[in-house]
C-alpha cells in the first residue's frame, strides 16, 4: 500500500502533468489562431512551448489531440459519482455539470469556446472527436446503469447516453454561432428537457 508520501509526490507529479499539458495547449491555440490549424505543425508547437517533439508526444498523442484534451472528465465523473442515490439520473447529470463547469473564470469560457469552434471547422478535429466518445460514452453508460439498476447495455441507458451526448453536441454548435452564448447554461438548458420527457 503506498505511504502518504508517495501519494502527494504522485499527486504532485500528476498536477505538474496537467500544467504542462495546459501550456503546451496554449501555445498550440495561439499558434493556431495566428496561422490557422492546418498551417501549424507540432514542431513549431514544440518550439513555442520549450519543449521537444518527443516531449510533445509524450502527453499528446497527436496534434488533434492537443486541441481536443481537458481536465474535466475526471471532475464530472466523481461529482456524478457524489450525487445522492435517490435523484434521478437526468437530475444527477445536471448537478454534476452545474457543479464542475458552473464557475468556470470567463478566460477558460473563452479558451472552452475557441477549441469548440476550432473543433467544429476542421475535419480532423472533427473525426477525432467522434473517435475518442467511445471511451466516456461506456464509462457514462456504466455510471447511469449502477445508478438504475439496469444492464449497462440495456436501451434505455443507451437511449439517455445518446441524448445526452445529442445535447451536449447542439449545445456546442449553438455556442460557436453565438459568440454571447453560455455553453453551460445551453447544456443545462437541453438537460432540464430531457429531465421534462422533451415537451414540445
Amino acid at each position: 500500500m503506498p505511504s502518504d508520501d508517495d501519494r502527494s509526490a504522485l499527486g504532485l507529479r500528476e498536477r505538474k502533468k496537467v500544467r504542462t499539458r495546459a501550456a503546451i495547449q496554449r501555445h498550440a491555440l495561439r499558434l493556431f489562431r495566428e496561422q490557422g490549424y492546418d498551417a501549424t505543425t507540432v514542431s513549431q508547437i514544440a518550439e513555442a512551448a520549450e519543449i521537444s517533439e518527443s516531449t510533445f508526444f509524450r502527453y499528446f498523442p497527436t496534434k488533434e489531440d492537443v486541441v481536443l484534451w481537458d481536465d474535466f472528465d475526471p471532475g464530472f465523473f466523481a461529482a456524478l459519482r457524489a450525487q445522492p442515490p435517490e435523484m434521478g439520473p437526468i437530475q444527477a447529470l445536471r448537478a454534476a455539470f452545474r457543479e464542475v463547469l458552473g464557475d468556470l473564470p470567463a478566460e477558460v469560457k473563452a479558451e472552452q469556446r475557441e477549441r469548440m469552434s476550432l473543433t467544429l471547422s476542421a475535419p480532423p478535429l472533427r473525426a477525432t472527436m467522434l473517435d475518442q466518445f467511445g471511451g466516456p460514452m461506456r464509462l457514462l453508460a456504466k455510471m447511469l446503469a449502477e445508478r438504475s439498476g439496469r444492464a449497462q447495455d440495456d436501451p434505455a441507458i443507451r437511449a439517455i447516453v445518446g441524448a445526452i451526448l445529442g445535447v451536449g453536441l447542439s449545445a456546442m454548435f449553438a455556442a460557436v454561432e453565438d459568440p454571447d452564448a453560455d455553453i453551460v447554461a445551453l447544456i443545462d438548458e437541453g438537460m432540464a428537457y430531457l429531465e421534462a420527457g422533451l415537451p414540445l
